[in-house]
């Protein structure tokens, strides 16, 4: 798992069954690095969130069959600057 910002979102009209009715949110991690992840719990830009990745995504969708690499689990309702 990692803590991200949402930064944005992510339009596309074509995209493979699994994924046509979730979310794309652009992530950025704590070294600015870009990201795609889907979204099946609705984060806004500006949230932070915290992933899951590699396999472990799939799961954290409402369909494990869904094709994704990271995978927003949840959004942080409280979470102080410092720690990063």
């Amino acid at each position: 798992m990692e803590i991200m910002q949402v930064v944005g979102s992510l339009v596309c009209t074509q995209r493979v069954d699994g994924l046509s009715h979730m979310n794309l949110r652009i992530l950025r991690n704590e070294k600015g690095k870009q990201m795609i992840a889907v979204d099946p719990v609705g984060a806004n830009e500006g949230n932070w969130v915290f992933t899951s990745s590699g396999s472990a995504a799939r799961f954290a969708c409402v369909d494990p069959a869904t094709f994704t690499d990271l995978t927003i689990g949840g959004i942080i309702d409280n979470w102080p600057l410092d720690y990063l």
